[in-house]
C-alpha cells in the first residue's frame, strides 16, 4: 500500500507484523527500508531498541542501528505520531525526549503503558513519544488491574518466589492487535493535527 491522506506510516516493522494485516498502514519491515520513507503520513515507529535497552551491554546490534531510533523521532516530530520503546530506553535521555508531564518545543510528550492492557501476556512496560496530539485528545486506554499470566524476563531468584513463564522471543517483540490499531488511531489524530 502507497502513503495517501489515510494512510500511516509503520516504520521498523517486522516482517511478521501484524500491521501488515491492516488497513490504512503504509508498512516499512526489514525488507522495505523505513529510511526510504518521505513524510507526508502520521507515523507509528517502532524502532529498534536493543542498543538503547537495559540489556545493551549483550546487544549486537548491527552497525548505525542505534541511529535510526534517533531518526525515528525526527519522523515523528516532523510528521506526527507515535514512537514506542522499552520503558527502560535510553533514548530519553539522548534525543532528550521529555519525561512523564512535561511537553519538548514540538508539543511531544511521554505516556507509559502496558502492553498488558492491550492484550500483550506479560506486563510489558513501554514509552510512548506522542507528536501531534494532547493528552485528552488520546482514544480510550484500556487500564487492567491484575496479575499478568507471563513475564518478559526474571532472574531465577525471582522466580523462585513467584512462578510465571516467560514470553518467547516472537511475543516479547510482536506489538498486540489491539495495540497496534490504538497507535494506529494515536498517529491518525496526530496527523489530523499537523495537516495544513
Amino acid at each position: 500500500m502507497h502513503a495517501d491522506s489515510a494512510s500511516v506510516a509503520v516504520l521498523f516493522a517486522r516482517a511478521d507484523s501484524i500491521y501488515k494485516t491492516m488497513s490504512g498502514c503504509d508498512v516499512y519491515d526489514i525488507q522495505r527500508d523505513a529510511m526510504t520513507f518521505a513524510g507526508g503520513a502520521p507515523v507509528v515507529a517502532h524502532p529498534p531498541c536493543r542498543a538503547w535497552g537495559r540489556l545493551r551491554q549483550f546487544a549486537k546490534p548491527r552497525l548505525n542501528e542505534k541511529q535510526l531510533a534517533l531518526w525515528a523521532v525526527d519522523q515523528v516530530r516532523a510528521n506526527g505520531g507515535v514512537l514506542e520503546h522499552p520503558a527502560t530506553s535510553l533514548l530519553w535521555q539522548e534525543k532528550p525526549l521529555p519525561e512523564p508531564g512535561y511537553f519538548d518545543a514540538w508539543g511531544g510528550w511521554t505516556l507509559v503503558i502496558s502492553q498488558w492492557w492491550w492484550g500483550h501476556k506479560a506486563d510489558k512496560l513501554t514509552r510512548l513519544y506522542i507528536c501531534g496530539a494532547k493528552p485528552d485528545q488520546l482514544p480510550a486506554i484500556p487500564y487492567r488491574m491484575g496479575e499478568a499470566s507471563h513475564v518478559i524476563a526474571s532472574s531465577k531468584a525471582r522466580q523462585k518466589l513467584r512462578y510465571r513463564p516467560e514470553v518467547t522471543k516472537r511475543e516479547r517483540e510482536a506489538t498486540p492487535r489491539d495495540l497496534a490499531a490504538w497507535l494506529i488511531e494515536v498517529a491518525r489524530t496526530c496527523g489530523a493535527r499537523n495537516a495544513p
